[in-house]
């Protein structure tokens, strides 16, 4: 028997898209910023909805949709960006669009792609759910319209977005022809009956889906669309790519690594850690050199991928325990990632409202006309950096730990030296706020309340994981059992 109420979360938040669209069709007055307000109610609908998942056992439809804590945790995180990302849109985008509707319709659409790729438990349905997620991306990077820059960075994603899916759906057509389904288990049990033979068609499967969802979360050198992107997108936006995507990719990686391909990990497992060294070093290396703050923040984003990457290459190399541990501690940075991320640009959001300024320039004596952003932008930035007292130390510190094998010494090693080295372009940006004059002509200014509230909140959020870490990694803790249910089996004997 088919059991729908699995979708429940999701038939909320599609149909506040859709009531939201609608709504701005036949009462054409409507408040913009309404719009955005009701958005941010429908995630807290949406997140009200996921609550009555957790702790229930597995549930499945059609053995191709699972609902378990792994799915319940990624709908909170989906249902929090989006209701953050519609927030600091209100004012934003009250006067740039004449179609709201769309914009906030399309960020509930994008946040069910991210759901179903961490709830698929088959190659179709995530790809279904990817393109979900991709097709609404690049329509939201390029809606301001009139913008060139913003057109721009829209076709370019569009483009590289095509290839990319074309790369990942040939590599599911390889790993389909060799194992005759598209079900992570039946794949895992399909490659494990092969009794240890290395196929090469199954090598090239795996290169192309690696690189295929390495494209989604800008893991180099498949990171070419995210600096443009970050650039040419609405400033909310970027915002949104930088913490819906990457949380998305990385659902996806740990399925399927976890899962369908889990014993094979010889096969994979030196690529990711390649991966995941260029993938660093290329994001620190480069962001060193820009000046748009937007760029910035794209090979920042670029940087903490590869740290993400680490755990992939952990779960190949190391046994069923360490596989587990790296995967909490996965989903442990991922959310302190996402909060800081969502807590500064909320801070660039409101003096952008101010002063129309989004460089790195624009933001010089800020902490003498707005004191309050210049120390949400401080502790977001030293939580990337992973500075103590802020959700990055610890939650970097649980991963690189947990990530920590013989045979992956060397590549922990390298993420330490590069977060001292992003440390330095995090200080630049600081140095611009405490030590020079204020933008000329630029006085002293009142933040809007909600995104004040907001700000100091995600704030507060950021100093709380970086201080008292227990709470959320019990609950991410919850969130990786359901992973490893089944594929600890497997990877033993994958050992």
């Amino acid at each position: 028997m088919r059991d729908y109420t699995i979708f429940i979360p999701e038939f909320v938040a599609a149909g506040a898209a859709l009531l939201i669209i609608a709504l701005e069709l036949f009462v054409p007055r409507i408040r913009r910023d309404a719009l955005a307000y009701l958005t941010a109610l429908a995630a807290v609908g949406w997140a009200a909805a996921s609550a009555c998942y957790i702790g229930k056992e597995p549930n499945s439809f059609q053995g191709i949709i699972q609902a378990d804590n792994f799915t319940t945790y990624f709908r909170f995180l989906a249902a929090g960006i989006v209701g953050v990302t519609a927030l600091i849109s209100a004012n934003y985008m009250k006067d740039r669009t004449k179609t709201a509707g769309e914009y906030y319709g399309l960020l509930l659409l994008a946040g069910c792609g991210m759901v179903y790729m961490a709830a698929a438990r088959e190659l179709i349905t995530a790809y279904i759910s990817l393109e979900l997620l991709s097709f609404c991306l690049y329509i939201l990077v390029g809606f301001l319209k009139r913008d060139s820059l913003s057109s721009e960075a829209s076709l370019k994603y569009i483009l590289l977005g095509a290839f990319s899916s074309a790369m990942l759906l040939y590599g599911i057509s390889i790993v389909y022809g060799v194992t005759h389904t598209t079900g992570y288990d039946e794949i895992s049990r399909a490659l494990a009956a092969r009794g240890g033979h290395t196929d090469n068609a199954v090598v090239v499967g795996f290169m192309l889906i690696i690189a295929g969802v390495g494209f989604k979360v800008a893991a180099a050198p498949f990171h070419m669309w995210s600096p443009d992107a970050y650039e040419g997108a609405p400033l909310p936006i970027t915002a949104f790519l930088s913490t819906l995507s990457k949380a998305a990719g990385f659902a996806l990686f740990l399925r399927l690594f976890t899962a369908a391909f889990v014993v094979d990990a010889v096969e994979w497992r030196w690529a990711i850690a390649l991966l995941a060294a260029v993938t660093m070093l290329l994001g620190n290396l480069v962001a060193i050199q820009q000046k748009s703050l937007k760029r910035l923040v794209a090979y920042s984003s670029i940087g903490q991928v590869g740290y993400m990457l680490i755990v992939i290459a952990a779960i190949g190399y190391g046994d069923a325990e360490v596989g587990r541990n790296a995967s909490t501690t996965l989903l442990f940075h991922i959310t302190g990632y996402v909060v800081s991320t969502l807590a500064l640009f909320t801070a660039l959001t409101a003096y952008y409202n101010k002063t129309g300024k989004d460089t790195i320039e624009g933001l010089r004596g800020l902490a003498e006309t707005q004191p309050f952003l210049a120390l949400v932008i401080t502790a977001s930035l030293f939580s990337f950096a992973g500075l103590p007292f802020f959700a990055g130390f610890t939650t970097k510190l649980f991963m690189f730990q947990a990530s920590t094998t013989n045979e992956l010494l060397w590549l922990v090693g390298l993420a330490v030296l590069n977060s001292f080295i992003s440390l330095y372009y995090y200080l630049m940006v600081i140095r611009q706020m405490y030590l020079f004059e204020p933008v000329a002509g630029l006085t002293r200014f009142r933040v809007e309340p909600v995104l004040w509230g907001l700000a100091g909140l995600l704030m507060v959020t950021v100093v709380f994981i970086g201080v008292y870490p227990g709470p959320v990694f019990e609950a991410v803790d919850h969130a990786t059992r359901p992973l490893f249910a089944v594929g600890a089996d497997a990877l033993v004997r994958a050992r």
